[in-house]
């Protein structure tokens, strides 16, 4: 029975999801099919429902908007429950990704080193919000010319990253490790207790 089918409900929820992501990045019918090679009127009919959208229409589609296929369909996961985590190293810091979805609020792990491999607080702003908590250690948060405090295991702290930051372990031997998420322009991110 069509109606209990998990596969045509994810089908069925395609279409609007195209059609939010195509006004997210602010194009025509006609501009993403300049991009895709794909019809105005095959793009109406995929965002209308009124087409089921095939692997060959979803690759470019997918390049376009420059998300995963999965996000395109949001298929529900299958196998494996494990998250696979894919460390990358930038300015000396570990980043462990949280989250996998492109845009929108990013979680990561993030690993500062000893103070002796960090160079001096070199201050940096852009557009969002920022919260961390810390795991393990100390850091230093350095905001603007009024603000320089230590955060401890258990503390956190939130700020506009258009102010001027840094953060960085004050600590010559020991690592230190926050969670941080980063929210787009606007986006505060608050934790309300039960």
């Amino acid at each position: 029975m069509e109606g209990n089918d998990p596969d045509a409900e994810v089908l069925r929820a395609v279409g609007a999801r195209l059609r939010r992501l195509r006004g997210r990045v602010g194009l025509t019918l006609d501009k993403l099919s300049e991009h895709t090679g794909i019809s105005p009127s095959t793009l109406s009919r995929l965002e209308t429902g009124r087409l089921q959208p095939a692997l060959g229409q979803l690759l470019p589609l997918s390049r376009a908007y420059r998300v995963p296929i999965d996000e395109l369909v949001d298929a529900p996961r299958v196998g494996d429950p494990r998250v696979h985590l894919h460390p990358v190293r930038r300015f000396g810091l570990t980043f462990v990704p949280l989250t996998q979805r492109a845009g929108g609020v990013q979680a990561y792990k993030v690993v500062y080193p000893p103070s002796r491999a960090l160079p001096a607080p070199e201050l940096r702003t852009h557009d969002g919000h920022e919260w961390f908590y810390v795991l393990t250690g100390t850091v230093r948060l350095v905001l603007g010319s009024e603000q320089d405090v230590l955060l401890h295991a258990g503390e956190a702290a939130e700020f506009d990253t258009r102010t001027p930051q840094w953060i960085g372990n004050p600590a010559e031997r020991a690592v230190a490790e926050v969670i941080a998420i980063f929210g787009t322009q606007g986006e505060r991110i608050h934790l309300h207790g039960g």
